[in-house]
Formats: C-alpha cells, sequence, structure tokens
C-alpha cells in the first residue's frame, strides 16, 4: 500500500487538520508515514501545501515528485491547478468549488473549472455551502476530507475514529459536528 497525497490551499482553511487526521489514521494501522515541511502556514490567506506519503513500506522521502501524486486534495480550486503537474496518471483531485480570492489577477472560475474538468478523477464540491446548510461551518475542510475517503484507501471508520483521537480534547460537539462532515463529504463523492 502506497498513497502519495499533497494538500494545499491558503493559511487558516485547515489543511493542518486535515493531515493530522489522515496522518493519526494512518499510524493506528501500523503504516509508514512522512510530511514535508508546510509552507505559507504563518500567514492567514498565503499559500499553505503539505506532501504527505504513507505507506505499508519504508518511505525514504518526505517530498512528492512531479507526476507521483495519487491524490491532491485543495480546499481552493486554483491551488488544485497550481498543483496540477505533481497528479499522477491515474490520480485523484478532490477540491472545493469555492475560489479564496486573495490576490488581484486570479483567474476567472469559468476557467479554473474547465481546466479542471479535463482530469478523469476529479471531485469538485462547495464545501462551504455544505457546512453552512449542515450547521458545520468550521467543519468544511473535514467535508473535503470525506470526499477524498475512497481516494485515500483509507476505511471511512478508520477516519472517524482518527477524527475522535484529534478533536477528543475539544469536547463532543467538536467531534460529532467533524464526523458529521466527514460523513456529508463521503454522501459528495463520485
Amino acid at each position: 500500500m502506497k498513497t502519495d497525497i499533497i494538500l494545499c490551499g491558503v493559511g487558516g482553511q485547515g489543511i493542518l487538520s486535515i493531515a493530522t487526521i489522515i496522518g493519526e489514521a494512518a499510524l493506528k494501522e501500523n503504516l509508514n508515514i512522512k510530511q514535508a515541511e508546510v509552507h505559507g502556514m504563518s500567514q492567514r490567506g498565503g499559500d499553505v501545501q503539505s506532501n504527505l506519503r504513507i505507506s505499508s513500506d519504508p518511505i525514504a522521502s518526505d517530498l512528492i515528485s512531479y507526476g507521483q501524486a495519487d491524490v491532491i486534495i485543495s480546499m481552493e480550486p486554483m491551488e488544485a491547478l497550481r498543483y496540477l503537474p505533481y497528479l499522477g496518471k491515474d490520480g485523484w483531485i478532490i477540491t472545493s468549488a469555492t475560489p479564496f480570492v486573495n490576490i488581484p489577477n486570479y483567474p476567472e472560475m469559468e476557467t479554473i473549472k474547465a481546466d479542471l474538468e479535463k482530469i478523469d478523477n476529479m471531485i469538485m464540491i462547495d464545501i462551504e455551502a455544505l457546512a453552512k446548510e449542515n450547521s458545520v461551518p468550521r467543519s468544511a475542510n473535514v467535508i473535503l476530507l470525506g470526499a477524498a475517503q475512497k481516494a485515500l484507501g483509507i476505511e471511512y471508520d478508520k477516519l472517524e475514529d482518527a477524527i475522535r483521537r484529534v478533536f477528543g480534547r475539544k469536547g463532543e460537539e467538536v467531534v460529532e459536528s467533524n464526523i458529521k462532515a466527514l460523513a456529508l463529504g463521503k454522501a459528495a463523492q463520485k
């Protein structure tokens, strides 16, 4: 088993929480895990990217090469395009449909959507709307994780258990909100 994942978005969107949940689920399965340095996290609204590698065999490097990512999980559609060169031939892109316009020359959403729709394995969902409609506004990132579950090759119940361990110290309400968000994302899978 080997899964190379690129997590991307902008600061403050919950990329690190997604990485923590996936990592916790993988470690409980006695899998090897390496995570590359995250860039831009000190600046809210700045580019954030993380390489997360999971394998049943030892992992030599924590970086994912061009064309080698199995999954790109993006909290922002333009960031999904930015990391497209890393996507493997049969790789998956799971992205939010909601742009985070933080630069003056942000491309038209129609252009971004057209480019992403060229990818065979792509899921684009409006996680912000789903989160708001279902009263889990702080868990939009976990909705995206739920949508990525099948592509990650991690059993759904393992992600649920990881959420309980990661958020348990924050109280049952936070845990249940994130489990609800995970289920919403799973239901949105193609």
